[in-house]
């Protein structure tokens, strides 16, 4: 599989995998996990989405356990994390409302949660999660700074930023942010045309795609669109996914889609994605599906 450098310390695979659902599963055992990495780790997939949130706070702790378990599989991974979000779950049961921390002293508490529940001695990427109304730039990206030289962190990027909330952040920073993670597929088409795409296209900060397969309705889709992916999946001998996080992947700005699904079967056929080649005419087939309508 292609390898994508965000940094001079970070390469990532070209496909990631999410695992946002990872507590989600029935079977949360060390075995099982281990299982799902392995299968993707068999697909040249090395690149390890997680958040601080993810399965209400206990996603982290599920991978960690398996990683506990076998502890040779941390030297094939590249580890992404996010933190700022707190929400009423989880250890942060007892907050009344949900909101964003971009806090040094929230931030730095979040890494060292995160560390330890993975049981990991570093994170490849952290992430901000979510753009914080009241965020200090200032205090935010310098807590940012001195976790990157302490060698808690690797390297730095955003989620969910517009293009004027990466600005100011990095403003303020002395470490280059690598990638923003945001949302972008054919069900969230707009990053295409609104700036987002084009602002770090031009920076070459390759981005990171969630939800690339619109929550699943861009699978479950019988309108125009479904009718395009499926005539495409026919061509290429893969399913609708496959063609869908192709659209992503033949992007010049470099995507990285980030595939989460619990199903073992399901995890063994994500890289199928590498076997479509989508010319420019059935890029726009695709494009014009999503758009509803001609372009102009």
């Amino acid at each position: 599989m292609d390898r994508i450098k965000l940094s001079p310390s970070l390469d990532m695979s070209r496909i990631v995998y999410g695992m946002w659902r990872l507590g989600d599963d029935s079977d949360t055992s060390p075995a099982h996990v281990e299982a799902k990495i392995q299968a993707c780790l068999d697909q040249g997939i090395t690149t390890f989405d997680q958040a601080d949130i993810y399965g209400e706070y206990v996603a982290e702790a599920v991978l960690g356990g398996a990683l506990r378990a076998n502890p040779a599989l941390r030297a094939q991974m590249q580890i992404v994390t996010k933190c700022d979000i707190v929400a009423p779950c989880g250890r942060y049961s007892d907050v009344k409302v949900k909101y964003y921390d971009t806090s040094r002293a929230h931030i730095e508490k979040s890494v060292d949660i995160s560390l330890q529940e993975m049981a990991i001695d570093h994170i490849d990427l952290l992430l901000v999660h979510r753009p914080d109304p009241l965020m200090d730039h200032h205090e935010t990206g310098a807590a940012l700074d001195d976790l990157v030289a302490s060698g808690k962190v690797g390297n730095i990027g955003v989620s969910n930023f517009r293009p004027w909330d990466w600005d100011l952040l990095q403003s303020a920073m002395k470490t280059k942010l690598v990638t923003n993670q945001i949302e972008i597929s054919l069900a969230e088409i707009g990053p295409f045309t609104n700036g987002d795409l084009a602002f770090h296209q031009r920076q070459a900060n390759p981005i990171m795609a969630w939800s690339p397969l619109g929550g699943g309705s861009i699978i479950n889709n019988s309108d125009k669109l479904g009718i395009v992916l499926d005539d495409l999946a026919a061509e290429f001998d893969v399913d609708r996914g496959a063609v869908a996080v192709a659209f992503l992947l033949a992007h010049p700005a470099q995507i990285l889609p980030v595939m989460g699904t619990n199903n073992l079967s399901r995890i063994a056929t994500i890289a199928d994605a590498l076997k479509v080649n989508l010319d420019r005419e059935s890029w726009y087939r695709l494009y014009e599906a999503a758009l509803g309508n001609e372009v102009p």
